[in-house]
């Protein structure tokens, strides 16, 4: 599989089409796929394939956690029948936030912490977000499960993602993210509820 990182603004979707399209023609990749294209220049780069015969990108590689939901759940929405778009989704815990780490302040050792990384800094401690993160580890600590893993299995869980990329830095948070799908079974829809609750936008503070 093939990613085609971001839509290249200098260059027309249909030679993009084309050329991953000859790539999976020769050989050399079984399918292609997108990361981070809007839903415009995906459905751009599927009717072209289509009026062509060329070979449609497969997948798309979004963000998607909690807190960023709006491409994946509203924009995507009809191309998933349209097309039958799957997603490699990535960030599901959202730069660290949906860990609850950052919940009193940075940690020693974070990047946020480093020259350069002001932005993760800001997003990070943002008081909203910190206070949501804690409400989710009420939920999760009621699960059994960390507030890491309840993030990732809420993830999981969308019947539109294929599959959820996570990072680790040691073993032992490998071990952590892959327990996550034994969470699966816990997110009844009335947990569901309680988790939309808890990070809906409209909420009241």
């Amino acid at each position: 599989l093939l990613y085609c990182h971001r839509a290249d603004p200098e260059t027309p979707i249909e030679e993009t089409v084309w050329a991953m399209s000859d790539i999976v023609s020769s050989g050399k990749v079984l399918y292609w796929g997108t990361s981070e294209w809007t839903a415009e220049e995906l459905r751009a780069a599927y009717e072209i394939a289509e009026r062509h015969h060329l070979h449609k990108p497969v997948v798309e590689q979004p963000q998607y956690n909690l807190f960023e939901r709006k491409k994946v759940e509203q924009e995507y929405a009809r191309l998933y029948d349209d097309w039958g778009l799957g997603l490699t989704t990535w960030s599901p815990l959202a730069s660290g936030l949906l860990t609850g780490k950052y919940a009193d302040g940075i940690p020693d050792g974070s990047r946020a912490a480093l020259p350069g990384y002001e932005w993760l800094r800001d997003y990070v401690t943002n008081p909203k977000k910190n206070a949501q993160v804690k409400e989710l580890t009420v939920v999760a600590e009621r699960l059994g499960v960390t507030t890491s893993q309840l993030a990732i299995a809420w993830c999981a869980a969308n019947p539109r993602v294929s599959t959820v990329i996570t990072g680790a830095s040691n073993v032992d948070q490998v071990h952590e993210n892959l327990a996550a799908l034994e969470a699966l079974d816990q997110l009844t829809p009335e947990v569901m509820a309680e988790i939309a609750e808890i990070v809906s936008p409209f909420r009241r503070s």
